[in-house]
């Protein structure tokens, strides 16, 4: 019970200095310097100024729309982030969207519309948790109810799951049904509904019975149009932040559901843990043995981990509350900057690969900063 109350304490100082960096720093830098007109920028050179170009990803405008939407809900400066949330909002329906009520990838930044209009899953699924998020501040939105139909009708794929885009690709990918089911369950908190619900048990029975191997425990990201697993490197090679972001999920819903927590959280959890380097870092690549095979370092896979953690000590495992500790201390330490940006992608040997500061990242760090003010009570 001490060592609990130990880490407690020390999660708490941590959740606070979360608080600070990002109410003090980042909010305040990515409200003034990655508002480009009636879009969110795409990305800030290290000198904190908005990059040229013509276009953004549609996945920007929905993730910053979530973080203003969290900045918010925490009270950060609420109408400053009001304003930005509507900002992300209208972006989103005026300019993202296609007339089949999917969303594509690529927008221009001066209002012309899509650059392309491919339809995306991950971007559709990023538009609805924008939608779901702002809606604890902006309120019921006829959207969330239009956006999951759509996706069911134009989508679904005889298999089972949902086409990741149209044209469909070569492989089914792991990666846009873990977004979808991240943003069905920020649905459920704030439109409780049969069809809803059924939509996140079928994305939860692709995990179970498709996207874990059930003789190794790991996370699959590729698959065969049947969900089985391709027998080259598309099928061996796995993602330690996924495992780390499906544990986090997977204890969101049981949550939800007010159920344990699925056996199958556990083993990703030692799987992530396994691959970890000697300080607790997550790297981008292994295989399913677990041998290194991209031992670069990205911020996203750290915050996964963070998050990971987190959820597993509140379940009475200290020692995954130390490593919670450990991770945060490397976030701070090595990825996150005073000024309210971050290094986003460190080769195996330390080195700066980052080009500039990615807005797409800041999503990651603030769920996983949110969640940290939540476990620690602070």
């Amino acid at each position: 019970m001490g060592e609990h109350l130990n880490i407690h304490s020390a999660l708490q100082r941590r959740a606070r200095e979360a608080k600070s960096w990002l109410f003090e720093a980042s909010f305040p830098l990515w409200s003034r310097e990655g508002v480009a007109g009636s879009t969110f920028a795409e990305a800030l050179d290290f000198g904190h100024s908005q990059l040229d170009a013509d276009t953004s990803r549609v996945r920007v405008q929905a993730r910053q729309t979530y973080v203003f939407a969290t900045a918010a809900a925490r009270g950060w400066q609420p109408e400053e982030a009001r304003d930005l949330i509507e900002l992300g909002l209208d972006a989103l329906r005026k300019h993202c969207r296609r007339p089949d009520g999917l969303f594509g990838r690529r927008l221009y930044v001066d209002g012309r519309g899509l650059a392309d209009d491919t339809a995306d899953l991950y971007d559709t699924a990023f538009a609805l948790l924008a939608f779901a998020t702002s809606a604890r501040i902006e309120g019921e939105m006829p959207i969330l109810i239009a956006l999951p139909q759509a996706i069911k009708s134009e989508l679904s794929h005889p298999a089972g799951g949902f086409r990741e885009s149209l044209p469909p690709p070569e492989f089914r990918l792991q990666n846009p049904h873990m977004h979808l089911f991240e943003a069905l369950l920020a649905l459920n908190k704030v439109r409780a509904h049969q069809e809803h619900q059924e939509m996140t048990d079928h994305v939860l029975g692709l995990c179970r019975d498709h996207f874990i191997d059930s003789k190794t425990g790991t996370l699959g990201e590729r698959f065969h149009q049947n969900w089985s697993t391709p027998s080259s490197d598309a099928g061996d090679l796995v993602e330690p932040g996924h495992h780390f972001e499906w544990v986090w999920l997977l204890d969101q819903y049981a949550k939800m559901k007010h159920e344990p927590r699925p056996p199958e959280a556990q083993r990703l959890y030692e799987f992530g843990l396994s691959t970890l380097d000697a300080e607790g870092r997550a790297v981008q690549e292994v295989t399913r043995k677990g041998a290194p095979h991209d031992k670069s370092r990205r911020t996203w896979p750290q915050t996964e981990a963070l998050k990971a953690h987190l959820a597993m000590w509140q379940s009475g495992d200290d020692t995954a509350g130390q490593h919670a500790i450990d991770s945060f201390d490397i976030l701070m330490d090595e990825y996150l900057t005073p000024e309210g940006g971050w290094v986003d992608h460190y080769s195996a040997n330390g080195d700066v690969l980052a080009q500039n500061i990615p807005a797409s990242t800041l999503y990651h760090i603030v769920l996983a900063f949110d969640y940290l003010m939540d476990v620690a009570e602070a």
